[in-house]
């Protein structure tokens, strides 16, 4: 076996971003619940001149543990990787995630790519065996539920 120079050791770290808004811990029982937690978030999300793809990360109990920013994009899309969606929930031990981007145009109905990678990080969590409970897209004052609409 052929030695390299010495290699360093690494540690992940989570940082809270002082930059953003604090939201409420929530306990998620039902879509009613989810769309309390939109309300809130369409305060925030509902100005913003960019799409911007989020997941809430929540426990075995239910209870909101993150919320994390895994991609700002521009005005029609946002890049979005199984990869980057899912390094924040094994990070914090997440049981399951609810996604949630914002459509600038205010219509919160799904594209085909958004109905695309719904399904591809659906399958990774699958695989992780971390829940995807929805994807809701965030609209003028109104948004759109993918459980609701039977699109999980």
């Amino acid at each position: 076996m052929e030695y390299q120079t010495q290699m360093p050791w690494s540690k992940l770290m989570v940082v809270k971003d002082s930059g953003r808004p604090e939201m409420p811990k929530y306990k998620v029982q039902s879509s009613k619940d989810i769309e309390d937690i939109m309300t809130k978030m369409s305060n925030y999300m509902s100005f913003l001149d960019r799409e911007e793809f989020i997941v809430i990360g929540l426990d075995g109990k239910n209870k909101t543990m993150f919320y994390h920013s895994v991609s700002v994009g521009c005005l029609t899309s946002s890049i979005v990787h199984p990869r980057e969606v899912y390094k924040m929930a094994i990070i914090n031990n997440a049981v399951s995630l609810i996604f949630c981007h914002n459509h600038p145009s205010g219509d919160p109905t799904p594209s085909p790519e958004d109905i695309d990678i719904t399904k591809r990080l659906v399958d990774a969590g699958n695989i992780l065996g971390i829940k995807v409970l929805d994807h809701v897209i965030i609209g003028d004052n109104c948004y759109l539920s993918f459980a609701d609409k039977g699109l999980l």
